[in-house]
């Protein structure tokens, strides 16, 4: 039987920690109706509750980034993974609505830096040519278990409650966080398990300069256009798809008048469809990588994605059936998941042993995108009477994402050293 490349499980295991990301980060929201209730919260409240978390994990993201670069993916990504799991089970011990905001931001800044984290680990253990479909793989964890915890966290609460949910799912990531400490190790050729055979094809197929170099500085960081280009498309991209991880069950729930059950059926959909946007865009990253065009690569599938998100908001504003609305919200999030798997393989171009730092400062204002939404969303319905408000907004980010894209150049890397 032919051995299974020690790659290939490390790939596992980052798709199992972004499955867990989110039905962790998710549960909240399948939950807002029992929370509401028992804590006599208001929606505009629960929109500071949501916000609070993308704060939390905005601010933390470059802090994280930098510490999984000068320490390493093993120690971090476990560290992480406990902090947050530990946040996961307070949120079930909550009274009101000052402790809920303040578990959530910090449950936001221990979630910080687990792409980072990936990313970094990315760097080392995988190769260039297959860096597209990696990252494609590992955000279409996130985006499954975000689909499935809402049946899940709704099974859960009906058997144990909201309370009783946190608790189960926390201690579920203290049991990953010791199997992934135990496992992993920075570097490939520091793993008892890999064969001389996949070490060499490591080594020679990965993005050179893996030896650790001198960390960015902050005049270097902020002084580089790429990195700008790449935080404001990110931010746009943030702002339609925290969407679907807040406010998408209760708007198709409320809006369209159906039961719990079918609000969590329809709400996976455009989940699944945002899996399936990320291994397409990661596969084309790929394809066209090794045709010999490193910089269409990134923007040809980020910007083809950006015009589907367009797509997707127009028809949500002309939608009176529920059923369109689903398919439009499908659209929408496909497109935006065609995004992330340029927009983190370009943070590893760029940033290399820094990739870490780079792409958690483009995480960061990616979530500050997802603040805003957490927020803009109940506040622009309560002020213009329509939901169509946020929408258009969305659409208007579309436009400016686009532009940046047709701006970033992956070969140009933020500190020039060595071989590209």
């Amino acid at each position: 039987m032919k051995k299974i490349p020690v790659r290939f499980k490390l790939v596992a295991f980052t798709f199992s920690l972004t499955l867990l990301l989110y039905i962790d980060r998710v549960g909240i929201s399948a939950a807002k109706g029992d929370i509401e209730s028992d804590l006599n919260l208001t929606d505009t409240e629960m929109g500071w509750i949501m916000s609070a978390f993308a704060l939390g994990y905005a601010l933390l993201q470059v802090p994280t980034g930098y510490l999984v670069d000068k320490l390493g993916p093993r120690k971090i990504i476990m560290l992480i993974v406990s902090i947050w799991s530990l946040f996961t089970m307070l949120t079930g011990a909550v009274w009101n609505f000052i402790s809920l905001v303040i578990v959530r931001f910090l449950f936001g800044g221990g979630e910080a830096g687990a792409f980072p984290g990936i990313s970094r680990a990315n760097f080392t253990w995988i190769p260039i040519k297959e860096r597209g479909i990696v990252t494609g793989i590992n955000f279409s964890g996130s985006r499954l278990g975000a689909a499935f915890a809402f049946p899940l966290v709704t099974w859960m609460i009906s058997y144990f409650g909201w309370r009783g949910g946190f608790y189960l799912m926390g201690g579920v990531g203290i049991i990953w966080a010791f199997f992934w400490y135990r496992w992993f190790r920075d570097m490939p050729e520091d793993h008892a398990s890999i064969s001389d055979k996949e070490k060499v094809y490591i080594i020679e197929n990965r993005q050179q300069n893996t030896v650790k170099t001198p960390s960015l500085t902050m005049p270097a960081l902020l002084g580089s256009g790429n990195v700008w280009l790449a935080m404001g498309q990110y931010f746009g991209s943030n702002f339609i798809f925290f969407f679907c991880l807040t406010w998408m069950f209760p708007y198709l729930r409320e809006r369209f008048e159906i039961s719990v059950a079918e609000a969590s059926i329809y709400s996976m959909i455009p989940l699944i469809f945002g899996a399936l946007g990320n291994w397409f865009s990661g596969w084309l990253v790929d394809k066209i990588y090794k045709n010999g065009h490193w910089k269409w690569s990134r923007s040809g599938p980020a910007i083809l994605g950006f015009l589907l998100v367009g797509v997707g908001v127009i028809g949500i504003i002309f939608t009176h059936e529920v059923v369109f609305a689903v398919a439009s919200l499908s659209i929408a999030v496909f497109g935006a998941d065609m995004t992330l798997s340029p927009s983190w393989s370009f943070c590893i171009d760029i940033g290399k042993t820094n990739a870490g730092t780079v792409s958690g400062t483009m995480n960061m204002a990616g979530n500050i995108g997802s603040f805003v939404t957490a927020l803009a969303f109940p506040y622009l319905a309560q002020w213009t009477g329509t939901s169509n408000t946020f929408f258009g907004i969305a659409g208007f980010l579309v436009v400016i994402s686009i532009l940046a894209w047709l701006k970033m150049d992956p070969t140009k890397p933020i500190m020039s050293y060595g071989k590209i």
